[in-house]
């Protein structure tokens, strides 16, 4: 069964590779949070079949290479690995993102190449596709993108907040992980980025949950007061019997002796309806100045 993350991802796979530099944006995502990304190597291991479908369109529009290895068809299951070792290719791929192949190369965000938001937008979904997951928003709200650049980490950081979201930030053996735990930050990211059915579901998934807590609020409630009830009717039994047994009963008013006998047969029924069932019928007020009677009657003889 294709988990939630799966989903959303194939979901971001359906938008087009169209402009140039909304592909370049969109794949640098992917460098910056892929398995490997160094001078002599750029491999990237996923386990989404339209991810892997998309890559190397992605890679050839982007920068005009393709992969050197490719994954093995094996029918779309496991992981499936893609690889550039070429140093032709790696050197124009870090050419055209604004590094400098002959030095030491600290990743880093380019914002030069994010200047156009439909860019941010690309090279957000390229991060999420490659280093992003999702939980299952029926059993929590939590979406985080792991990475194992610390500088690059934070300068995403410092974009999303620009962009209006709030994430945080935390270190995970190793590895800078940024998160959201606000289903409503995780459905307008998701939305932004081109997953606007994922963010759906989250908001359905949300309804659904805030239906079933109200339902059970309300039981919950239903049944304290039922409760109440049970325990109120007990007590004027037992104050009722009291009476009996004493004799003073009998002196009392015909209402008192009325709503007596009432109770006596309906222990089950709430005031409301031991009032309706009063001759002539009288109010649940009334009923109730009956019983605290009949109950301060019972109090003197218990005491």
């Amino acid at each position: 069964m294709q988990s939630f993350s799966y989903k959303v991802k194939s979901e971001l796979c359906r938008t087009a590779v169209s402009r140039l530099c909304c592909a370049r944006a969109e794949a640098y995502g992917v460098l910056l949070y892929c398995n490997t990304f160094t001078p002599t190597l750029v491999r990237i291991i996923t386990e989404n079949a339209e991810f892997a479908a998309r890559l190397p369109r992605l890679f050839q529009r982007a920068f005009s290479v393709k992969f050197d290895r490719l994954p093995e068809d094996d029918g779309g299951h496991g992981k499936l690995v893609f690889q550039i070792t070429h140093p032709e290719k790696l050197d124009r791929i870090i050419n055209q993102l604004g590094y400098d192949p002959r030095q030491t190369m600290v990743l880093h965000v380019n914002f030069a190449l994010l200047e156009d938001e439909c860019c941010r937008t690309a090279f957000l979904r390229g991060a999420f596709l490659a280093g992003g997951s999702v939980t299952d928003p029926e059993k929590r709200y939590h979406l985080e993108l792991t990475g194992s650049h610390a500088q690059a980490s934070r300068e995403m950081s410092a974009l999303l907040t620009e962009m209006g979201f709030l994430p945080h930030s935390v270190r995970r053996s190793g590895s800078s992980v940024i998160y959201f735990k606000q289903s409503e930050h995780i459905e307008d990211l998701l939305t932004t980025i081109g997953a606007p059915a994922a963010a759906m579901d989250i908001m359905t998934a949300k309804v659904d949950k805030e239906i079933r807590n109200g339902a059970n609020r309300a039981m919950n409630c239903d049944m304290a007061n039922v409760n109440k009830t049970v325990d109120a009717a007990l007590e004027q039994i037992a104050g009722i019997r009291r009476l009996e047994s004493s004799g003073r009963l009998a002196q009392m008013p015909e209402k008192l002796r009325q709503a007596a006998r009432l109770r006596l047969e309906n222990p089950e029924m709430s005031l409301q309806q031991l009032a309706e069932r009063c001759d002539p019928p009288v109010s649940k007020s009334c009923m109730n100045h009956r019983m605290r009677k009949l109950m301060e009657e019972a109090n003197d003889v218990h005491e």
